[in-house]
């Protein structure tokens, strides 16, 4: 038997899970991902994130688990977030409307370029 296209990693810290994804999300390693969220769901994690940073290919029967996922998560009362998913797959959960899956890491602020003095002059105004 061949092993899996895809690697599942967990970690866990109180309530929360991530699970980092590396590899091929097709109709052979959807079972993977299915089972690592749904044990995330059986062991009362109150949120799972999952790394997709790793994750090189993703076809429908990756995003309906993920969709799938996502609706019994809705239903437990926990959260599921996707993160960093590569280009073409964020393309594709655009495409479907399932963008309410990804969830976006706030970012910093650039640092203002601005001289002490204008950014003195504004704050007194």
């Amino acid at each position: 038997m061949p092993l899996p296209r895809l690697n599942v990693h967990r970690r866990d810290h109180t309530a929360r899970s991530l699970i980092s994804l590396s590899g091929e999300i097709d109709l052979a390693t959807a079972p993977l991902v299915q089972a690592a969220l749904a044990e995330c769901l059986n062991d009362g994690m109150g949120i799972t994130d999952v790394d997709l940073t790793g994750v090189t290919f993703c076809d429908a029967s990756g995003l309906n688990v993920f969709l799938t996922a996502s609706g019994l998560a809705t239903e437990a009362g926990t959260i599921l977030r996707l993160h960093h998913p590569p280009p073409i797959m964020a393309r594709i959960i655009e495409i479907t409307g399932s963008g309410f899956l990804v969830h976006e890491l706030p970012t910093r602020a650039a640092p203002s370029r601005r001289s002490p003095e204008e950014a003195q002059s504004r704050a007194v105004r």
